[in-house]
């Protein structure tokens, strides 16, 4: 008997440990007792395993990134978080083009000389994938200006068609930032001129000042232009017009002087190229965890939690490091390994107190922030749930390094119930909350934004580290990041519990400013898509009810093809061929809605 009272104490108390081993692996399985807090030494371990040495930037696609995704996954499992993506996964992968590389088809024969690619030539990053054999012509600058206070022509009296062009690159008042010329001295300015007059390809040659050969690069967002463009060496452009008794020096001191274009064809040269460019492609991937609600009237509505996990790399050129000369791990502690550790430690204690909750949680770490918010843009673009359902998106970027009791929360003009949610919540903690209210912002919140959710940023603010390999685990201010996250959690909380969701309005435009500070004399009063794939430009929405575009009934959706009857191929074209336009013009625009092309007429 009493062997086996003895058999029995020894089988509950190994079950008792069992059990409570299993709690401790899984510390989200108990619904009851006191919620999972908050602690800096988690927060501490999250940020020091993603900014290690051994995650070498997270760079996306990458096996450092992948042990990124797995570290997030393992943690959000261990909650007791479920899946979110499709099919049961955690995870909602993505292509992205990284970069562009020449291919085994690229030549470039000049009579009867063979020239040698990167010696003697390279394609440029918009260049179509073409093979051209044909005369050419040069064409001074690559110039069409007709406007009231600065008009040079290059192309007048020139007949360029299914011809080469050749062009000297920038223009006549070479560093003055303020000239008149400065809108139309980008490349792919030039070559849209060339090809609206018929050109087959263009030919770029540098100006004195210029190094050699424009280096081979991707810049995201430009899709094949349809035709070769070309950048020719020093040597060989010199040689190229020699025989027709110029020079670049002679050209361009000309010019410059003169202010007035050289232009002459070169009947007797015969310039054959091929071009075949590559790019290069990578496999990212979103994370999404699901902390379901239990609550029938609420469960399919959702409150999301966010932030990227993502940095950049090594740096170098190009990566928007702010050393980009100084190759080395940019450990991207505070952005973002600050954030990720935040929606591990707000989802870990969201879980715990599960049974209270109303509204789902979806947690999603984005990849790809660093390269224009493409998991971001991924996400609201393939959704895992209805972007309808979703009543407000939380977003954390760089919240490791407050300083001077005081963070930042934006998007708070996006609904009317945040600021007086915010002023209630923050009572009483040991920072100051700043508020500001545009919606739209560098990171990852500003896609949601776009699709009318609420949004909400929480900022700890810049640092001289930012986007540097000083960025690192040893500078997060431990106490103010646990503080945001304090309070983070209760405002999801708080949303997650609210009998009516937020309502949306619009605060501020969706759309940042557009690249090179080009003043535009009219709009069309839409939001482009940027992440769009479709050959054209995707309307993401309409900025402007009254607008020219409104008025002319474009809608979301509608991929814009044409604009007074010059090909659009992509957001570059259309900006473009949007500084073409002036008040006043009314001019024809090629539509593609579902499917179906349809000319409309825009007024402005």
């Amino acid at each position: 008997m009493k062997e086996n009272t003895r058999t029995l104490y020894v089988f509950l108390l190994i079950a008792v440990i069992g059990f409570a081993m299993v709690r401790m692996k899984n510390p989200g399985l108990s619904q009851s007792g006191p919620p999972t807090n908050i602690t800096e030494n988690e927060i501490m371990d999250h940020i020091r395993f993603l900014s290690h040495v051994d995650r070498a930037g997270r760079y996306p696609g990458t096996r450092e990134s992948k042990d990124a995704i797995s570290y997030i996954i393992r943690n959000l499992r261990s909650y007791g978080v479920k899946p979110g993506g499709e099919n049961g996964s955690f995870v909602q992968p993505f292509n992205i083009t990284d970069g562009i590389e020449l291919g085994e088809h690229n030549s470039m024969v000049i009579n009867d000389d063979t020239l040698k690619i990167r010696n003697d030539y390279i394609p440029l990053w918009f260049s179509g994938n073409e093979t051209v054999s044909a005369s050419a012509v040069f064409a001074g600058y690559g110039f069409s200006i007709d406007e009231e206070n600065l008009k040079w022509d290059d192309y007048k009296e020139l007949d360029v068609n299914k011809k080469w062009v050749i062009v000297m690159r920038h223009g006549p008042e070479r560093g003055n930032q303020h000239s008149a010329f400065t809108p139309h001295l980008g490349l792919h300015k030039k070559m849209l001129v060339a090809r609206d007059r018929g050109a087959l390809g263009i030919i770029f040659v540098s100006q004195l000042e210029d190094e050699d050969l424009y280096p081979l690069k991707y810049i995201q967002g430009y899709k094949n232009a349809g035709i070769p463009a070309i950048h020719l060496s020093n040597s060989q452009a010199d040689l190229l017009f020699k025989s027709f008794g110029w020079s670049r020096q002679l050209i361009q001191e000309t010019m410059n002087n003169s202010m007035e274009t050289i232009t002459f064809e070169l009947p007797s040269e015969i310039i054959t190229a091929s071009v075949n460019l590559i790019p290069i492609q990578v496999r990212a991937a979103n994370v999404v965890g699901l902390i379901q609600s239990g609550n029938r009237e609420y469960r399919d509505e959702y409150v999301v939690i966010g932030a990227h996990f993502d940095h950049i790399g090594m740096g170098g050129p190009g990566t928007g490091s702010r050393k980009p000369d100084t190759l080395g791990i940019h450990h991207g502690a505070d952005d973002n390994a600050s954030g990720t550790a935040g929606i591990l430690e707000v989802a870990q204690k969201l879980f715990s107190k599960k049974s209270r909750l109303k509204r789902s949680i979806l947690i999603l770490g984005f990849d790809a922030e660093e390269k224009g918010l493409l998991g971001a843009k991924y996400f609201v673009e393939h959704p895992t749930v209805d972007l309808e359902k979703i009543v407000t998106m939380v977003n954390m970027d760089m919240v490791g390094r407050m300083k001077d009791s005081t963070a930042t929360v934006g998007g708070v003009g996006t609904s009317p119930l945040f600021e007086p949610m915010l002023d209630s919540l923050s009572i009483n903690r040991n920072f100051t909350l700043n508020m500001t209210q545009p919606g739209y912002g560098p990171s990852d919140h500003a896609a949601f934004y776009t699709k009318d959710i609420p949004v909400l940023f929480f900022f700890s603010g810049f640092h001289s580290e930012y986007h540097t390999p000083e960025d690192t685990w040893k500078l997060i201010n431990l106490k103010g990041e646990k503080d945001i996250l304090d309070l983070v959690y209760d405002v999801i909380f708080h949303l997650s519990r609210l009998p009516e969701r937020p309502v949306f309005t619009e605060a501020g435009p969706k759309q940042g400013q557009m690249r090179r500070n080009t003043k535009f004399k009219v709009t069309f009063g839409i939001v482009p898509s940027y992440g769009s794939t479709k050959e054209g430009l995707e309307v993401d929405g309409i900025s402007k009810p009254d607008g020219p575009a409104a008025k002319a009934g474009i809608q979301k959706g509608d991929v814009i093809k044409s604009i007074d009857g010059k090909p659009i191929k992509d957001i570059y074209e259309f900006m473009d061929r949007l500084g073409e336009l002036k008040p006043g013009m009314t001019i024809p625009v090629l539509i593609d809605r579902n499917g179906t092309e349809m000319d409309v007429s825009v007024s402005f």
